[in-house]
């Protein structure tokens, strides 16, 4: 029975595994990323270094980069799906460390906001919207507008507002939010979008299960908030104060971006807000929660022909 390097030497003595090699070997290293990869280590990195590595550059190579040829994560063609690889050299060989692309981490996001809130609904069209495809009319250019310059002058840490989109039922204020969360995952950037009446029915259920404050802090430390339909809520005196005052105060202290869908104007959500479901009338209340709003958002008016009949 012949040995292993026995068996290597007579493989690299011949002249068809010789030709195929040096094949490989001219295919692998033609990859851009390996070529600045080596300009980057051209000090460390030895022809020798070069041979021994050559399986793990083949691998590399044969990955996407930035999800370059990744229609989606599910569609990943990496070995590992969602993960991309970067050459790192370990001693005296090139290795390939794994780490998450960044479509990856936003579908992580997306999930640990689904585990902590999961009776929170919006519909799949609404996660689907884009602001390429929206209809544009006179009554929704100006909210449109204000949607696209804020996603193009977004940066993470810096004082901006969001805006209080209202008008009538069906002229597309909720699909207005979800096209502003598609073209944030476009930067990057995390959003949570959440449909108010629920969650306030899903806040009551966690006083029970003691899960109050684990969903509050979600909600709270989004980086982007949409708050859709506020104002359609049974509004009870504990939901606006404990509930959406303190994520409110918060996100004003914090200055983080704050969108939100009524279809009331800013008075009538103020009267809305006033009496609780109790027939209690506290305006006192439902004006310190006007004025978190005021400071979060500015009010733009959606208009136009109801688009769900």
């Amino acid at each position: 029975m012949q040995s292993i390097n026995e068996t290597l030497r007579k493989l690299a003595n011949n002249q068809n595994f010789q030709e195929r090699y040096e094949a490989k070997k001219e295919e692998v290293m033609s990859d851009p990323h390996i070529q600045e990869f080596l300009r980057k280590h051209g000090d460390r990195v030895t022809p020798e270094i070069i041979d021994q590595s050559l399986t793990k550059l083949d691998e590399f190579s044969g990955q996407s980069k930035g999800c370059g040829n990744c229609e989606s994560l599910s569609n990943c063609k990496n070995m590992i799906q969602g993960y991309e690889p970067k050459l790192v050299l370990n001693g005296n060989n090139i290795d390939i460390k794994y780490d998450r692309c960044h479509k990856k981490v936003l579908h992580d996001e997306r999930q640990k906001h689904e585990r902590l809130i999961q009776s929170i609904f919006v519909p799949k069209e609404i996660l689907n919207a884009s602001l390429t495809d929206m209809d544009i009319d006179p009554g929704r250019l100006k909210a449109i507008k204000a949607a696209k310059d804020f996603v193009k002058n977004y940066s993470p840490g810096a004082k901006q507002k969001g805006l209080y989109l209202f008008g009538p039922f069906g002229t597309g204020k909720s699909h207005l939010l979800g096209a502003l969360a598609n073209e944030l995952a476009k930067k990057q950037v995390s959003s949570l979008l959440v449909y108010v009446p629920e969650f306030f029915r899903e806040m009551k259920s966690a006083i029970g299960d003691h899960t109050v404050s684990e969903k509050l802090e979600i909600i709270k430390k989004a980086p982007v908030l949409m708050l859709d339909d506020i104002g359609a809520e049974t509004m009870s005196g504990w939901g606006r104060d404990e509930v959406l005052g303190t994520v409110l105060q918060f996100r004003m202290m914090e200055n983080l971006p704050t969108f939100f869908t009524s279809n009331f104007d800013l008075t009538g959500l103020e009267h809305h807000l006033t009496h609780s479901q109790r027939g209690e009338e506290e305006q006192l209340k439902a004006a310190r929660i006007m004025e978190r709003i005021k400071y979060l958002a500015v009010p733009v008016k959606v208009d136009g022909r109801n688009r769900r009949s």
